[in-house]
């Protein structure tokens, strides 16, 4: 206890300790739930234990808000007691997707950067209770914040009444890594003074009133982060294509000789990719995105990268112990701010954000599936590649040519859903090439996507297809023929493969 004591200095909130089961008892059934989290980062793990284990005695639902996806402490526990009514505005747990999938969930997808704007205007409903993980809380009753931020400043600043879990497996050196703004709303909003990824703007916590904090919850459990694949040739060649394309763009006078800021998504392509950069003669970059991975350690550690910007902080179980080794060199180049500050379309546009973010699948006219199978399966979600690639400066897809060892293909005639229409794509990269659709028309952007990305073994499907649909049409704008656009998906789902 004389840690949490430490950890608490207000004095006053000391008397709200208590356990997660008394602070689970608080939350009723129906209630809108607002949580922190960002990928297994910062959640809160005690107290969504403790009430998952009072649903499995006494079942009900609550609607729950996060940042984005979170760990198996808070998703897993609540979505294995079917305790999730409604979720957003974007997760990765298996549990939760197979419910998503079976119709228990009611699930709202939604570009990242907006979710925050959505709940303080009341267009989701009002939040009953937020919960949200501190390494400290200062005199004032301000709450540190640990690993990321997500949503947490704005559902604190909306919700009724907050929650706060004082993780003491987070290191106190976190304090002073992030910086917390939140925007006016509309008609009063002003312009977010961010220039370059550096900037702070905030405060480096999470503004909140003695008053406000209803409980304070001791939990010890450390982050659940997910371990990285090993770099495969696919991914590495990926890898090449970038720096390769990358390297023409300065040779070309499009970008400065440190390129403009880095975006990437999360995962092993991504990983890839900036494990590229480490090995390449590119120096003193800067990244604005929303997570920062192992790989932005690794640029540190080279001397390569001047500054990181993000959301959240969310390495590999290794990533993090070797980050908690050496906090105090590491904290100099990150930054953790809420997530419609790194995701936010304006700074984005203002700073010229190159977006690298990865595609479920990409049409041969350049829109591109982020989230469901077969049109109607939800994956995971959209998250903040939309926030991106809209608004970024140059934006890159990545996707493997095929997948299911070769029995589906990620190029197809058309997107069996679409997250990001062709005039968002600047770039398709596969393990088999590039395609750059940039000025090109779509009947342009559809060879330059099959004869540069496409499977061998489905390029000849793809091109007659082509170009029998541009026969049908009499060489329409962008040919396709109606009743085979999703023959690819339909002969998959028959016969389990997109080859005939």
């Amino acid at each position: 206890m004389i840690d949490i004591l430490d950890r608490v200095r207000n004095k006053g909130l000391q008397a709200k300790i208590v356990t997660a089961e008394e602070a689970a008892a608080f939350i009723q059934p129906g209630m809108n739930v607002a949580t922190s989290g960002f990928t297994a980062s910062a959640y809160p793990k005690a107290v969504p234990i403790a009430l998952a284990e009072r649903m499995k005695k006494d079942p009900f639902t609550i609607n729950l808000w996060t940042g984005a996806s979170t760990g198996p402490e808070l998703d897993d526990v609540l979505a294995g007691v079917h305790g999730i009514k409604q979720r957003l505005p974007y997760q990765t747990d298996k549990v939760l997707r197979n419910e998503i999938n079976d119709g228990s969930v009611n699930y709202l997808d939604l570009h990242l950067s907006e979710s925050a704007q959505l709940s303080r205007c009341g267009y989701l409903g009002h939040i009953d209770v937020a919960i949200v993980e501190a390494c400290a809380i200062d005199e004032d009753g301000n709450i540190i914040p640990t690993t990321s931020l997500g949503n947490a400043a704005s559902y604190v600043q909306s919700a009724d009444i907050v929650i706060v879990e004082v993780n003491t497996s987070q290191p106190l050196e976190l304090e002073g890594m992030h910086d917390v703004y939140i925007p006016l709303d509309p008609p009063h909003r002003l312009p977010i003074p961010i220039v370059k990824a550096s900037d702070r703007v905030g405060t480096p916590y999470i503004p909140c009133t003695p008053e406000k904090i209803k409980f304070i919850v001791p939990c010890d459990i450390p982050d659940h982060t997910r371990p990285l694949r090993a770099i495969d040739e696919g991914s590495k060649k990926m890898s090449e294509f970038t720096l390769e394309f990358l390297q023409k763009e300065i040779q070309a006078g499009r970008m400065p000789e440190n390129l403009l800021p880095l975006q990437s998504g999360v995962g092993n392509v991504a990983n890839a990719v900036l494990a590229g950069f480490v090995d390449s003669d590119l120096k003193d970059l800067t990244v604005y995105t929303e997570v920062i991975q192992d790989g932005m350690l690794d640029l540190i550690d080279a001397g390569k990268l001047n500054f990181a910007s993000g959301t959240a902080f969310s390495p590999s179980p290794e990533g993090m112990e070797r980050f908690y080794k050496d906090v105090a060199k590491y904290k100099k180049y990150l930054l953790l701010r809420p997530e419609e500050i790194s995701n936010s379309p304006e700074v984005v546009h203002r700073l010229g954000v190159i977006a690298m973010n990865t595609a479920i699948e990409c049409d041969i006219y350049g829109n591109v599936n982020s989230t469901h199978i077969t049109g109607t399966k939800m994956m995971n979600g959209i998250g903040g590649s939309g926030d991106f690639a809209r608004n970024a400066f140059l934006t890159i897809f990545y996707t493997p040519s095929t997948a299911k060892d070769g029995k589906i293909s990620s190029i197809v005639p058309f997107c069996s859903h679409i997250d990001h229409t062709e005039h968002d794509v600047d770039i398709i990269i596969t393990e088999q090439g590039i395609a750059d659709l940039r000025g090109k028309a779509p009947k342009e952007r559809a060879l330059e996507i099959i004869n540069n990305c496409a499977h061998p073994d489905y390029r000849p499907l793809l091109l007659d297809y082509f170009h029998r649909a541009d026969e049908q049409t009499k060489h329409a704008n962008t040919p396709h023929i109606l009743d085979e656009a999703f023959s690819f998906h339909e002969r998959f789902l028959k016969t389990g493969t997109m080859q005939k």
